[in-house]
């Protein structure tokens, strides 16, 4: 059995609970017995919402042992494994906190402000000999998953055009997310979500070229458009805008091109249209990133094996080149060489 201390029950917290007690429900050994928020509100199921639909479910939150200090509930509590779903400043502090404490860890993207906490998640995670994943959805999410099959199989030949996209309407799930320095903008705070696919599919570019706005006093770049150069012929580019306010919601999706087909992801609708043969809407399940992460982390610790997908140094290459990112938009697009 797993037993699992929740950190934070924001939006993102809340989405992840439900996932850890449909495991439960499903027969996987995992039970969450604890859970902590600074915040006493979001402990009685208070707190602001998200911009997408990431689960709705109501739950019972007297069900748990609540904290309110992280020091506490790692003393008092018996845990394996926690889940951490605080805002971005806080992921290297909290997360090494919980890996000296002797527990397992589970933080939200994106891993970290910069790559020199990265370093120290890390290292922290191969001192105390425990796993440490980051929480990129989108490495599970099944569309993505599928494209990346087709990539890895070759059956359309090699990749010659990618673009990536997402947006919706501004953050309003606390303040901290439009403050450059605690958030990093929707830069890192959305797009790292699509520069992670990017580094997953393609690796780490030779560089960036990054145009993108201010438009909300303080808060970062808010609208972006990213283009990668790699050795090989191919034309990457990924674009972000999290200023869609009024009825627009959520939207994210994908177009590829390959040497003998395409793909379109849009409408949460997975189109392949081969070059010589009918196209046709992959057969997708139903279930979002989230499951199949949380599914992963679980089954990982019960079986033993070692993080292998959305692990520290991979996901830490992931914010180098957004760092990259944000470097070439300081430069106004100028390119910039992911170190």
């Amino acid at each position: 059995m797993i037993r699992i201390g929740m950190i934070g029950l924001g939006f993102m917290g809340r989405a992840h609970l439900e996932n850890y007690l449909r495991l439960e429900q499903e027969g996987v050994q995992v039970k969450v017995v604890a859970i902590c928020d600074a915040d006493p509100v979001k402990l009685q199921g208070g707190g602001g919402g998200g911009n997408l639909d990431a689960g709705s479910t109501v739950v019972d939150l007297t069900a748990f042992a609540q904290y309110t200090s992280i020091a506490e509930m790692l003393e008092k509590e018996d845990l394996d494994a926690v889940d951490i779903t605080l805002p971005t400043f806080l992921h290297r502090q909290v997360t090494v906190q919980c890996l000296e404490a002797g527990v397992h860890v589970l933080c939200e993207k994106p891993m970290a402000m910069d790559t020199d906490e990265c370093d120290a998640m890390i290292q922290a995670a191969e001192q105390a000999g425990k796993s440490l994943l980051i929480g990129q959805c989108l490495r599970f999410w099944p569309a993505y998953v599928e494209l990346k099959k087709l990539i890895d199989e070759g059956s359309l030949g090699k990749v010659t055009y990618a673009y990536f996209y997402r947006g919706g309407g501004t953050p309003t799930w606390g303040p901290w997310v439009l403050e450059k320095d605690k958030g990093g903008g929707a830069l890192l705070d959305m797009h790292v979500h699509d520069t992670d696919v990017v580094n997953w599919l393609f690796g780490k570019p030779e560089a960036v070229s990054t145009n993108a706005v201010n438009v909300i006093p303080g808060s970062g770049y808010d609208i972006v458009s990213t283009n990668y150069r790699y050795s090989q012929d191919a034309v990457i580019h990924t674009q972000v805008d999290w200023t869609l306010n009024g009825d627009f919601g959520f939207e994210m999706g994908f177009r590829v091109t390959f040497q003998n087909g395409n793909l379109q992801f849009v409408n949460n609708q997975l189109r392949v249209n081969p070059n010589d043969a009918p196209g046709y809407v992959a057969e997708l399940s139903d279930n979002q990133g989230y499951y199949y992460e949380i599914k992963y982390f679980v089954e990982s610790l019960l079986n033993g094996t070692p993080i292998e997908e959305a692990d520290g140094q991979s996901t830490k290459d992931t914010i180098a080149i957004v760092r990259a990112e944000i470097a070439s938009a300081d430069q106004r697009g100028e390119w910039v060489t992911v170190g």
